[in-house]
């Protein structure tokens, strides 16, 4: 399966594209940029986050709502980055001792799909 992707690194640079070899339980995985690029090595050490979009583009105007409650997608999560930014949703699989985990958006109506947050990029993780 191809998934688009964005993906910000820990030093705020940001890369668009699409991926078909992610995995959560591994710090490698390939990125072809959307321009029609190559394919990219990228390691997960090196970034905040792979954003799994539903288009490229996005909605700068939108904004989110964090106070929906969706269920079925696990315990409800805030995060906190280094950055200063933070986002809210779900989770099924926070372990401080690993490397990331995901978080569904609390907002049906969000871009994000989900996010693949890597934990060495947090400040803060609470449950609600």
């Amino acid at each position: 399966m191809i998934n688009k992707i964005v993906i910000r690194y820990a030093d705020g640079n940001v890369k668009k594209g699409t991926t078909s070899d992610f995995f959560p339980n591994k710090t490698i995985f390939h990125l072809t940029e959307k321009n029609g690029g190559g394919s990219e090595e990228i390691n997960i050490n090196d970034l905040k986050a792979v954003f799994f979009v539903k288009n490229f583009e996005g909605d700068r105007d939108y904004q989110e709502k964090d106070q929906v409650v969706r269920v079925g997608l696990g315990k409800e999560i805030r995060v906190d980055f280094h950055d200063g930014e933070s986002i809210t949703g779900y989770t099924q699989g926070f372990s401080p001792a690993r490397p990331g985990f995901i978080v569904f958006p609390a907002d049906p109506d969000s871009n994000n799909e989900r996010v693949f947050v890597i934990t060495a990029a947090t400040s803060k993780v609470k449950f609600s």
